[in-house]
Formats: structure tokens, C-alpha cells, sequence
């Protein structure tokens, strides 16, 4: 007789995670044994690998299983919606070695393009209720304005586009006070009153960071620049970049 051709399902069988491990190899033929002489005492034939394997229930997904356990179900990622043609795999493998959703691979991959030759700073006030990250430059350009209320409170800072931005938490711990044009908006914690960022009138588009409430680390230099708050319209008109700190 010929040797007998292995059917694609046969095939698929050994590729498949159970003949891929020791313990798995070990137990299939003894599942095997035990159905055949269950079949036999009944006075049946013999039953098929193929046909056993495909009589087994399939495994339940993760989130039945962990139901079944006792345990809070993890709602499984959707699907990646992004046409990536032939890049669709590379970013499926992507995902698994990285162990991310399609979102958070999505933003890493922005973040890298977008931040390229920035540093991701943190920071925040001193009772730590309010935190705070922010991309920006090793070297950071600090405004030293002379206006009333920047004097009073000492409000170096430097300039970022919002999108740069990342309020981490304390939202609901911070309190905002303007006065004249009401344009500035000087937020502080409540706890501690210190303000640790601001949107300053110049670029209401974006944040003022103050230096002083980063954490150590990240910051290689400080470069300060004084500016006339006292004639605010004259000092950031006559101003060359000023405006376009808090572009995208």
C-alpha cells in the first residue's frame, strides 16, 4: 500500500498550539485512547483525529473565561479601523510586541513624528494635587515680564502650543483669576495656591510653563528674555516670534 496523504486538516492540527507544547503532545493521545475504547465498548469504528478535534468546543474568548473565574471581564480591543494596506500586518505585530491598543500605537507613532527634538517634561504645584506634562526643548526660552501681576507673583515662563500640553490630574483643584481684559487666565491650585502653568494673554492658543515647577532632570538650560509687560500692545507687536510660540 502507498503512504497515506496527510490532509490539510491533519496538517493544521499539528501546527496548532497544542502540538506545540510538550504537556499538549503528551495529552493528546491519551484523549484519543479513551475515546476509542469508549467507541469500541458501544461497538462503534474508530474515530478520526480530524473528526475529534472538530467535536471539541472551541475555547472561550478571555473575557468568558474571566467572567466564569470570578473576575472583572477585560473588554477586548476593537479593531484597527486605519487603511494600512500592506503595512497592515507590520502594525498588527506592532500592537502585540508593544502591547498596545490601536489608539495608543497611533499616538506613539504621532508623538514621535510631532515631538521630534523635544523632551517630554513633568512637573506640577507643591502640594502635588496638580500634575502636568509637556513637550517642549531641552533649552527652554523664559519670558521675565514686568507687568502688575507678573511682578507681584514672579510669572517667568516659556511658551507651548496646547497640543504639547497634558493636563495629568487636578483639574477640579484649580481655580483661575483674570482681571482686566480677562484674556490671561492665571490658574492655581486651591491647595497650595501655587501656579505651576497659565494661558498668558499673548498666546491665549497655548501655555505658559514656569520653569521652576518642572521636575529636575530634564532641563539642560534656561535662557531668560525681559519683556515690557508695563506697555504690553507695543512690547508683543515690536515682538518677532512671541505669537507663533504657541503654533502646532
Amino acid at each position: 500500500m502507498g503512504k497515506a496523504k496527510r490532509s490539510p486538516a491533519g496538517n493544521a492540527t499539528r501546527k496548532g498550539p497544542a502540538a506545540a507544547s510538550s504537556s499538549g503532545a503528551r495529552r493528546i493521545p491519551a484523549i484519543l485512547s479513551a475515546r476509542d475504547r469508549a467507541s469500541k465498548a458501544a461497538g462503534g469504528g474508530e474515530e478520526s483525529p480530524q473528526k475529534l478535534f472538530k467535536a471539541a468546543d472551541p475555547p472561550a474568548p478571555a473575557s468568558q473565561a474571566a467572567a466564569a473565574a470570578g473576575a472583572p471581564a477585560r473588554e477586548e480591543d476593537p479593531p484597527c479601523a486605519l487603511e494600512l494596506g500592506a503595512q497592515q500586518e507590520r502594525w498588527l505585530q506592532f500592537q502585540k510586541r508593544q502591547r498596545v491598543s490601536c489608539e495608543e500605537a497611533a499616538k506613539l507613532l504621532l508623538d514621535t513624528f510631532e515631538y521630534q527634538g523635544l523632551v517630554k517634561h513633568t512637573g506640577g504645584c507643591h502640594c502635588g494635587a496638580v500634575r502636568f506634562e509637556v513637550w517642549a526643548s531641552d533649552v527652554v526660552h523664559v519670558f521675565d515680564c514686568n507687568c502688575s501681576i507678573c511682578v507681584k507673583k514672579q510669572n517667568r515662563h516659556f511658551i507651548v502650543p496646547a497640543s504639547h500640553f497634558k493636563l495629568l490630574k487636578g483639574a477640579d483643584n484649580l481655580a483661575t483669576y483674570t482681571f482686566n481684559t480677562h484674556c490671561a487666565k492665571h490658574t492655581f491650585c486651591k491647595t497650595c495656591g501655587v501656579q505651576s502653568f497659565y494661558t498668558p494673554r499673548s498666546n491665549p492658543d497655548g501655555y505658559g510653563i514656569a520653569p521652576h515647577c518642572l521636575d529636575e532632570g530634564t532641563v539642560n538650560k534656561v535662557t531668560v528674555e525681559a519683556i515690557n509687560g508695563k506697555e504690553w500692545e507695543k512690547a508683543v507687536k515690536a515682538h518677532p516670534t512671541i505669537r507663533a510660540m504657541s503654533n502646532p
